[in-house]
Formats: structure tokens, sequence, C-alpha cells
């Protein structure tokens, strides 16, 4: 029995919502009596004819509505208030358009406008630095002749200089061999002292070295007077060796002098012949020459700072002011869609 109720059921729901039976009901029944059937009908309507205005725009704000339009259950309210507010964020959009092209044309125009003078600005930085490098040029000509001397002059310094670095070098190895051959023979002559002089050669070593020491046989007679000649003859070597070394001593010291003021009269000619107005008035040209390159550096850094600030605005403002007119125009379409969607769900106070 329930089975066949519901197929008794299904059968009226089709007879009543065919298309014959709609029209024969519009004409028919009035209209409270024939709102069961037309709320379906009618909101499935509203639905095809708000997505028909929607159709033919891509936009994925579109296909928003339209895929909340196909849903199964529609609440035609949200579907508005998402309309609306769509509509609200197109000319907001827009509004952001128009106020972008207007800044990015204005600082365009402006930044080329900077980059102009600046480019004329080191133009005229560049013609006074190659006007003050000639001036340059001409006097570092002038003084060539007096620089001629002084190179003269610095040749003589340096062979002095190298003179007298050799002569130090070859002072100081032989002072070094003197003294070593003064302590060698020094301590040949202790030794010999210790043999044929015990008494003097006790105060030169210690007592536990002379325990050490062999006994002499006592047949053996020591040959003194022969031995007193060695060791005068070593000392005489030992006398002949200081004396040479403080001879060479006192040499290198006074020749260290005659450098020391041959370089200070050297220094001081040098400076009276490189002392002219023409080393003067090259020395400010060149001064005047550093201000002007220091400023054409800071100038062209500028000018590739404002450079890079155009072509970050050329980045940010180029899609816009070559695509300004077509976004506008699909902006303004989709507006134009929303809206006609909009009316036509208005008509409907319903939600299936």
């Amino acid at each position: 029995m329930r089975a066949s109720e519901q197929v008794a059921l299904t059968d009226t729901i089709k007879m009543l919502n065919s298309d014959d039976a709609l029209e024969l009901f519009k004409k028919t029944l009035p209209g409270s009596a024939s709102s069961f059937l037309q709320v379906q009908v009618t909101a499935k309507d509203m639905k095809q004819r708000a997505l028909a205005a929607l159709k033919g725009h891509k936009s994925m704000r579109l296909d928003l509505v339209s895929m909340a339009l196909r849903g199964r259950k529609v609440n035609f309210d949200k579907v508005l208030a998402m309309v609306a507010d769509m509509i609200t964020l197109l000319k907001k959009e827009q509004d952001d358009d128009d106020s972008k092209k207007e800044y990015c044309e204005a600082t365009i125009d402006k930044t080329e406008d900077e980059i102009k003078g600046l480019k004329d600005e080191i133009a005229d930085l560049e013609k006074a630095m190659s006007d003050t490098q000639a001036s340059i040029e001409t006097l570092a000509s002038e003084i060539a002749v007096l620089v001629k001397g002084v190179s003269d002059l610095d040749i003589e310094v340096a062979g002095a200089s190298a003179q007298r670095k050799q002569e130090n070098a070859e002072f100081k190895q032989v002072f070094a061999q003197n003294t070593a051959a003064i302590d060698l023979l020094k301590m040949a002559k202790t030794r010999l002292n210790k043999f044929y002089n015990p008494k003097l050669a006790l105060a030169q070593v210690s007592d536990e070295a002379d325990s050490d020491q062999p006994e002499t046989p006592a047949a053996y007679g020591k040959k003194g007077a022969e031995s007193g000649g060695v060791i005068a003859m070593l000392d005489l070597i030992i006398g002949d060796v200081t004396k040479e070394n403080t001879t060479m001593e006192q040499e290198d010291k006074d020749a260290q002098a005659d450098y020391e003021k041959f370089m200070t009269d050297s220094s001081e000619k040098r400076a009276q012949d490189m002392h002219t107005d023409k080393e003067g008035n090259k020395a400010g040209n060149e001064e005047m020459l550093d201000k002007l390159t220091e400023k054409h550096k800071a100038r062209s850094d500028s000018k590739f700072a404002t450079e890079e600030t155009l072509n970050g605005l050329h980045q940010d403002c180029d899609f816009l002011l070559q695509n300004y007119e077509m976004r506008k125009n699909a902006r303004a379409g989709e507006v134009e869609a929303l809206t006609k969607a909009k009316a036509i769900l208005n008509g409907a106070d319903y939600s299936l």
C-alpha cells in the first residue's frame, strides 16, 4: 500500500509540474491559489535568467556567483549580498585604478624631468672637469724641467742610500767576525794560562774543574818562557783586533753622520727646487678637479638612483597604463552583468 501511495504521489507531481499544466493553472487559478506550484518553477526560472545575464564574461568573481546559483540549495539573500559586495569591490578597484593612473602619469613625468636636469648638470660638470684636467697637464709639462733636476738628485740619493746600506752591512759583518775572533783568542789564552799559570787560571775556572785536571808527570818541565811569548802574542793580537773594531765602529758612526747630513741637504734642495707658483697652481687645479669629480659622482649616483626609481615606476605602472581602458571596460561589463543579475534575483523573494 505504501509503495502504491508513492507511485500515485509521483505521478501527481509529474502532472502538476508539466509545462502544459503550468500554463493552464496560470490562466485558470487565482494568484494565491497557484502559489504552491509557482514556488519551484519561478525560482528555477530566476536562476536561469540570472545565469544567462552572467554568461559571456570571463571573470572569477562572476564564476563564483554562477557556482552559487547552480547549487542544489540556493539562498537568494546570500547570493544578492555576494553580488552587492562584488559590485562595491569592482567600483573600489576602478577608483584605485583611476587614482593610480593619475599618480603614475604625474610621477613618471616628474621623474623624467629630474633625469633630464641631472643629465644636463652632469654634462656641464664633465666639460669643467675636462678644462681643469687640460690646465693641470699644461702646468705639469712646464714643471717637467724642474722635475728633471730633482730626478737627478733622487738618483744620487738612491745611490748614496744603497752605498750606505752596503757599508753598514759590511761593518756589522766584520765587527761580528772580529768579536768572535777575540772571544776565541781569549779562550785560547785562558787554556794556556790554566797549564802554565795555574794560579792565574784559577780565577777563571771552578775548583771542580780543577779537580778533574790530570796530574802532570813530575819528570816533565813546563816551558814558561816559551809560553809567556805565546800568551803575549795572543794579547797583542787581541789588542789589535779590538783596536780595529773600535776604529771601524767610529768610522761607521762618521759615515752615518755624513749620510744623514747629505740626506737632509738633498731634501732641503729638493723642496726648494719644487717650491714654485706653478706647483701651487697645479695643486689648486687638482683640488678643484677632485671637487668636480666628487660632485660628478654624486650627480651620477643620483641619476642612477632616479633611473632605478623610473624603472620601478614603469614596472609598477606600465601594465595599468597600457591596459587601463581594457581593464575599465571589462570591469564595467562585470558591474553591468552583476547589476542585471541582481535586478533579476530581486524579483524572487524565496529560496530553494
